[in-house]
C-alpha cells in the first residue's frame, strides 16, 4: 500500500517536470525560429536596399546633370558646382539644326495619342468579340493569336518597312501610327481576361430589355471595364512614347524635325556633340519621363487592379 501511494505521489510530480521540460523546449525554439526570421529579413532588406540605391543611382545623376550649369559630362564630381534652369530653356526657347526638342516632342506625342486611341479602340473590340461573343472558328482564332503572339516584333520590322516603303509611307509619321496600331488587336489576353469576370447574366439582362450588341458594348461592359481601359490606355501610349528601334528604321531620311524624343536624344549622344550637349540631353530624357510618370501616379490605382483581375481568367 505504501508503494502503490508513493508511485501515486510521483506520478504527478513526473508529469509537471515533463511538462516544464517541454515548454522550455518550445520556448526555446520558438525564441530560435523568430532568430532565423529575423537574419532572414535583416538579409532581404539589405539586399532590397542595395539593389535600389544601384537602380536610383543613374536616375539622380540624370536629375542633378539636367540642372548642371557645365554643359558637358563632369568625371570628377557627381553633384554639379552650379546649379541652372539653362538647359531646359535651350531645348525648348533656343533650337538650333542639332537641338529641336520641341518639335521631337510635339512629333512623338502627336504619333503616341493617335496610336493610343487606334489601338485602345481594336484591342477593346477584339476582346469583346472572343470574350462576349460566340461563333465558327472563335477557339482556333484564339489559339492562332496566341501563337503569333510568341514571336517577338522584331523580327517582322524589315519585311514591315519594305511594305510601307513600297507604298510611300516611310519617313512618315502616318506610317508609324498604322505600323503601330495595325497589329495591336493581337495583344488582347489582358483585356479579354478582365471582360470574363463580368458575369453573363448583366448582357442576358442588357438583351431582354432590347439592346444590341453595341449598345451592350458601349453601355453595359464599358463602364464595368473602366480599369482595364485605363490600364489598356496607358500600355498603348508607352509604346510609341518610348520606342526608339522602329523610329530609328522608318524615320531614316536625316531630317532631324522629323524625328521623334528617341531618336533626338539618341543623336545628342554624337562623339562630336556630348561635350556641349550632355547635360541637355539630361534635361531633354528628364522631360520626356514626366508626363508618363505622372499618369501613372494618376493611374495608379485603376492600373494595379486591372492587372491582378485580368490575370483571374485567360
Amino acid at each position: 500500500m505504501m508503494d502503490e501511494n508513493k508511485n501515486i505521489a510521483e506520478s504527478p510530480a513526473k508529469e509537471t517536470s515533463s511538462k516544464g521540460i517541454r515548454v522550455v523546449y518550445e520556448n526555446r525554439r520558438s525564441m530560435g525560429k523568430k532568430q532565423k526570421n529575423l537574419i532572414g529579413s535583416i538579409f532581404k532588406n539589405g539586399l532590397l536596399t542595395v539593389l535600389t540605391v544601384i537602380w536610383l543611382i543613374p536616375i539622380l545623376w540624370l536629375v542633378v546633370t539636367a540642372f548642371s550649369a557645365n554643359p558637358g559630362i563632369s568625371y570628377t564630381r557627381f553633384f554639379p558646382e552650379r546649379w541652372t534652369l539653362a538647359n531646359f530653356k535651350r531645348i525648348f526657347f533656343a533650337p538650333d539644326s542639332v537641338l529641336q526638342y520641341g518639335r521631337w516632342f510635339w512629333n512623338t506625342l502627336v504619333i503616341a495619342i493617335f496610336s493610343c486611341a487606334i489601338s485602345t479602340a481594336f484591342i477593346l473590340m477584339v476582346s469583346y468579340a472572343f470574350s462576349c461573343t460566340r461563333f465558327p472558328g472563335r477557339q482556333g482564332m484564339i489559339r492562332f493569336s496566341m501563337i503569333l503572339g510568341m514571336f517577338p516584333g522584331v523580327l517582322s520590322m524589315i519585311a514591315v518597312y519594305f511594305i510601307m516603303k513600297s507604298i510611300g509611307l516611310t519617313n512618315s509619321h502616318i506610317g508609324m501610327i498604322v505600323v503601330y496600331s495595325a497589329g495591336s488587336g493581337l495583344g488582347y489576353l489582358i483585356v479579354k481576361g478582365f471582360m470574363d469576370t463580368i458575369p453573363v447574366s448583366m448582357r442576358e439582362a442588357a438583351r431582354l430589355e432590347g439592346a444590341n450588341e453595341l449598345q451592350i458594348f458601349f453601355k453595359v461592359m464599358m463602364p464595368l471595364c473602366k480599369p482595364i481601359v485605363v490600364y489598356q490606355i496607358i500600355s498603348s501610349f508607352l509604346a510609341p512614347w518610348s520606342d526608339f528601334v522602329f523610329a530609328r528604321l522608318m524615320l531614316n531620311s536625316g531630317i532631324s524635325k522629323d524625328w521623334t524624343v528617341a531618336i533626338g536624344l539618341y543623336n545628342m549622344l554624337d562623339k562630336t556633340l556630348i561635350h556641349n550637349n550632355f547635360s541637355a540631353f539630361c534635361a531633354g530624357g528628364l522631360i520626356i519621363s514626366l508626363p508618363i510618370s505622372v499618369l501613372f501616379v494618376i493611374m495608379q490605382k485603376y492600373y494595379v487592379e486591372s492587372v491582378t483581375s485580368g490575370s483571374t481568367k485567360g
